[in-house]
């Protein structure tokens, strides 16, 4: 795994995770990489220091392979939070946020799936919402 900084064309910087280079610039290429400020897809690699550890050397926040376990950990806690608390409405979500948001139903808290075109549009109207990584369940 590599950590990217990215830029959007609103210059809003953050980070992202890739499997490798090459897909973080295929993602990038298809759009698939949302700013998580604004929701923009035009996002680009930044300038960014390398983190590179002498061999056998632990961080000051211990070895890469620990931070990601923890990483891991709470996200797969989050899930369970989510998933406990909040209504599942799979990919309908963009359709349901925006009957939340104009009071067409009660308000409640939801998840599900959006393409990147449908979070852009949800951000445009003023429509607040959060990306999660989904981190898979250890029991599947």
């Amino acid at each position: 795994m590599i950590v990217y900084r990215l830029t959007c064309k609103n210059e809003h910087e953050f980070e992202a995770w890739f499997r490798d280079s090459a897909a973080c610039d295929a993602q990038i290429a298809e759009g698939r990489v949302m700013c998580p400020h604004c929701g923009d897809t035009s996002a680009r690699k930044s300038l960014m220091t390398p983190n590179v550890a002498p061999k056998g050397a632990e961080s000051v926040s211990g070895k890469p392979s620990e931070r990601r376990a923890a990483i891991m950990r709470e996200l797969r806690e989050l899930r369970r939070k989510v998933e406990e608390n909040c209504d599942y409405v799979g990919p309908r979500f963009a359709e349901e946020a925006r009957r939340i948001h104009y009071g067409e139903t009660d308000s409640h808290a939801i998840y599900g799936e959006t393409t990147p075109k449908e979070a852009k549009a949800l951000t445009e109207e003023g429509i607040e919402f959060g990306r999660i990584p989904w981190a898979p369940r250890l029991d599947s």
